[in-house]
């Protein structure tokens, strides 16, 4: 069985244990947001993995990460959540091919998986740092400083 194959055997089981574990990771705006909704974010990357792999083109979840680091920078999400986020996802991709794959072919499929979410976390990273960079500062209120000022 190949690396395309496992992965879309064990889709849903992959995708359920990282929506579990990112439930464990008391992340605010994830248990805000719910177990499903988190769930269904897992799945969307898990598919762009997948195909990113199949296609060897990283462009489709570079391009997605964007608009996640887009949306959840504007909902006040921290990078941290959504590295997490990823994170997880990695983490339960890496198990399944560990457990499923002949040693002598790991470094390969562990590589691709590597590949392609390291390149969706770089592509949040740097539109998460050009839209922080966007963002003005507010202007300092300096008022109180000077009520009750009586000029002398």
């Amino acid at each position: 069985m190949d690396l395309l194959e496992l992965l879309q055997r064990d889709g849903e089981k992959i995708v359920s244990e990282a929506g579990e574990a990112l439930a464990r990771s008391s992340l605010t705006h994830y248990a805000e947001a719910g177990q499903a909704i988190g769930q269904e974010r897992l799945g969307r990357l898990f598919e762009l993995t997948v195909q990113s792999i199949g296609d060897r083109n990283l462009v489709p979840v570079m391009d997605y990460m964007a608009t996640v680091a887009n949306d959840r920078f504007h909902a006040g999400y921290a990078i941290r959540e959504v590295q997490i986020a990823i994170n997880v996802l990695e983490e339960s991709i890496w198990n399944d091919i560990v457990a499923n794959v002949p040693p002598d072919e790991l470094a390969q499929a562990l590589g691709l998986v590597a590949t392609v979410l390291g390149a969706a976390k770089d592509a949040l990273a740097r539109a998460y740092v050009s839209l922080a960079s966007r963002k003005k500062a507010p202007s300092l209120d300096l008022s109180a400083l000077f009520e009750g000022s009586t000029g002398g």
